[in-house]
């Protein structure tokens, strides 16, 4: 007699498919909202497209060049997924802390020290971020008449990655801010020398 397959109950629709790993790392768990963690999904799977399209379009524009029938908007597409593979990723690295903070200093530290070096860092880290978001929305709204040619693509297209990446770091720095304030930054991870490289 065949067996009847059963959902499990821990199944919670799309929302628990986008929250689990491998994309959604558990490290520094107690400085992250698990309602940010859909977005750090979404986020990391545009990060791949971005790598593919750029890594597919640049190989594309190589072959077409190499046997005389250039492809002239490849370039186009190339820069489109490098721009936004670059901001989206910084975005991401941001909420992963993957990048952008003194981990082999700060991890050594406890107490005191380390709330200062934690919060200056981050402090630090959204007060660019804010200015990414501010003079990123102003040199999207100037390029809004700018195009390219030949295919008269708005310059905007490229230029929003900027203030979009801004925005998401903002919101992931005042996450880590006020996770960090309320549940210490000291973590598990900080007994591992090597936590941010393998895990």
């Amino acid at each position: 007699m065949a067996r009847k397959c059963r959902r499990p109950r821990h199944a919670a629709g799309l929302w628990g498919v986008l929250a689990k790993p491998p994309f959604v790392i558990a490290r520094h768990r107690h400085l992250k909202w698990r309602a940010l963690d859909p977005l750090e999904y979404v986020l990391m799977v545009l990060c791949g497209i971005s790598i593919a399209g750029f890594t597919f379009s640049v190989f594309l524009d190589v072959v077409t060049r190499t046997l005389g029938v250039p492809i002239l908007w490849l370039q186009l597409v190339t820069t489109g997924f490098f721009a936004w593979g670059v901001f989206i990723g910084m975005a991401v690295a941001t909420r992963r802390i993957d990048h952008l903070n003194l981990v082999e200093i700060t991890k050594r530290l406890s107490g005191p020290k380390r709330t200062f070096m934690e919060m200056f860092n981050r402090t630090i880290i959204l007060l660019v971020a804010l200015a990414m978001l501010v003079f990123g929305i102003q040199n999207f709204m100037n390029d809004l008449g700018s195009f390219r040619a030949p295919s008269l693509i708005p310059l905007a297209t490229y230029t929003a990655s900027v203030p979009i990446s801004g925005a998401l770091i903002v919101l992931f720095c005042v996450e880590q801010l006020v996770n960090g304030w309320r549940n210490g930054f000291e973590g598990p991870e900080d007994a591992d020398d090597f936590a941010g490289i393998v895990k």
